[in-house]
């Protein structure tokens, strides 16, 4: 079945909070053959989980999976999970090689590079599917001593992320900040250096809402030019540390290292600051267009609801929802049914990131019951 219906709307306040059968040689095993029991919450105390969970991926959802490994494991002291945040197009891999057990990505799989299709070959006897799970609005920070409240147009961003506005007291960063006094300073773009589900959001927003003459990808076209840096973490630091520097980063890692925000005009022109309702906003908007439990979503970068921020993106866990061996599938199945629930969703409260809206949530929940 194809869902095509807009996500219900979902009120978010205060901080942004959070609201990836067997067959025996499929890769990433977890150890130990105890039996594993079925965990609907960290917190429900279920003592039967045994095991090792190794999953790769997305930098962007690296501190949504350290609480929820802190909390998870708390719970279930048998289980140790290994995340490596090495970027989504590297976890995309690892999964579809077999040396891990789900993948974080900030792209579902994407049919142009043939990544369902070998995913599923991985899974062998079932299908490999796209979970949402941590919604990470995507801020543009900067690093511009004495220009506080800085306003940008999706052209004005393509334009410096293609390296045609150089300078910071540019015509255009002028019309967009009328008010503002704008220094000389040389800008300093920085890009991810590595294969990026961020990068492709934001190429996607670019390439839907500004001049942008590339296609979206996870890897940053090279005739962009800029500076490079690895996975969010070094974005954060790049920008911190460079006078003049502007980048992308998801919300988490940009409060995290306190780096200022620029206001971002959306589909109808009006400039919106990155909020929890802002975001709430356009994600309301998305729409489910993947097939049975593959929950793939299309997100609206130029939409014109009012007071929406409109950079967002959606980290997905993929794994197989039949195929992997028992001992894997069991433990994948229990931590996503904990990160779905209503703890999991709220445990990550000022950590940056949206929970998924509740319709949304909801089939998440009965994706994951699913896996076997």
């Amino acid at each position: 079945m194809k869902y095509a219906g807009r996500l219900a709307a979902v009120t978010l306040v205060g901080a942004l909070s959070l609201a990836a059968c067997g067959t025996d040689n499929n890769g990433g095993s977890a150890n130990g053959s105890t039996p594993v029991a079925d965990a609907s919450s960290a917190g429900s105390g279920s003592g039967g989980l045994s095991g090792t969970i190794n999953a790769a991926g997305s930098s962007a959802q690296a501190n949504a999976i350290d609480e929820w490994k802190k909390n998870f494991q708390q719970a279930n002291s048998g289980v140790s999970l290994n995340y490596q945040p090495s970027g989504s197009g590297a976890g995309i891999q690892a999964f579809i090689q077999g040396t891990v057990s789900f993948a974080g990505s900030d792209s579902a799989l994407k049919d142009d590079k043939g990544e369902p299709a070998q995913a599923d070959a991985r899974c062998k006897t079932g299908k490999a599917i796209n979970l949402p799970m941590v919604i990470g609005p995507v801020a543009v920070v900067y690093n511009l001593p004495g220009v506080d409240n800085l306003q940008l147009s999706p052209k004005t961003i393509g334009d410096i992320f293609n390296s045609k506005i150089t300078k910071w007291d540019d015509e255009a960063i002028k019309k967009d900040n009328p008010d503002a006094k704008l220094p000389s300073t040389a800008i300093q773009a920085f890009h991810r250096s590595e294969e990026s589900g961020t990068s492709d959001n934001f190429t996607k927003f670019l390439s839907k809402t500004a001049d942008w003459p590339y296609e979206p990808a996870k890897a940053w076209p090279a005739e962009a030019k800029g500076q490079g840096a690895k996975g969010s973490d070094g974005i954060a630091q790049a920008v911190k540390t460079g006078v003049g520097a502007i980048s992308y980063v998801e919300l988490s890692f940009a409060e995290n290292s306190g780096l200022s925000k620029a206001k971002v005009a959306n589909g109808s022109g009006e400039f919106v600051e990155l909020t929890p309702e802002s975001a709430g906003k356009t994600v309301e908007a998305a729409e489910i267009t993947g097939q049975g439990n593959d929950l793939k979503l299309s997100i609206d970068y130029a939409t014109k609801a009012a007071g929406a921020y409109p950079i967002v993106l959606v980290t997905y866990e993929i794994t197989c929802e039949k195929g992997l061996p028992e001992d894997q599938s069991k433990l994948v199945k229990a931590f996503l049914t904990y990160t779905a629930s209503d703890e999991g969703q709220q445990a990550l409260t000022n950590l940056g990131y949206a929970p998924l809206p509740a319709t949304l949530v909801a089939k998440v929940r009965t994706a994951v019951e699913a896996i076997s």
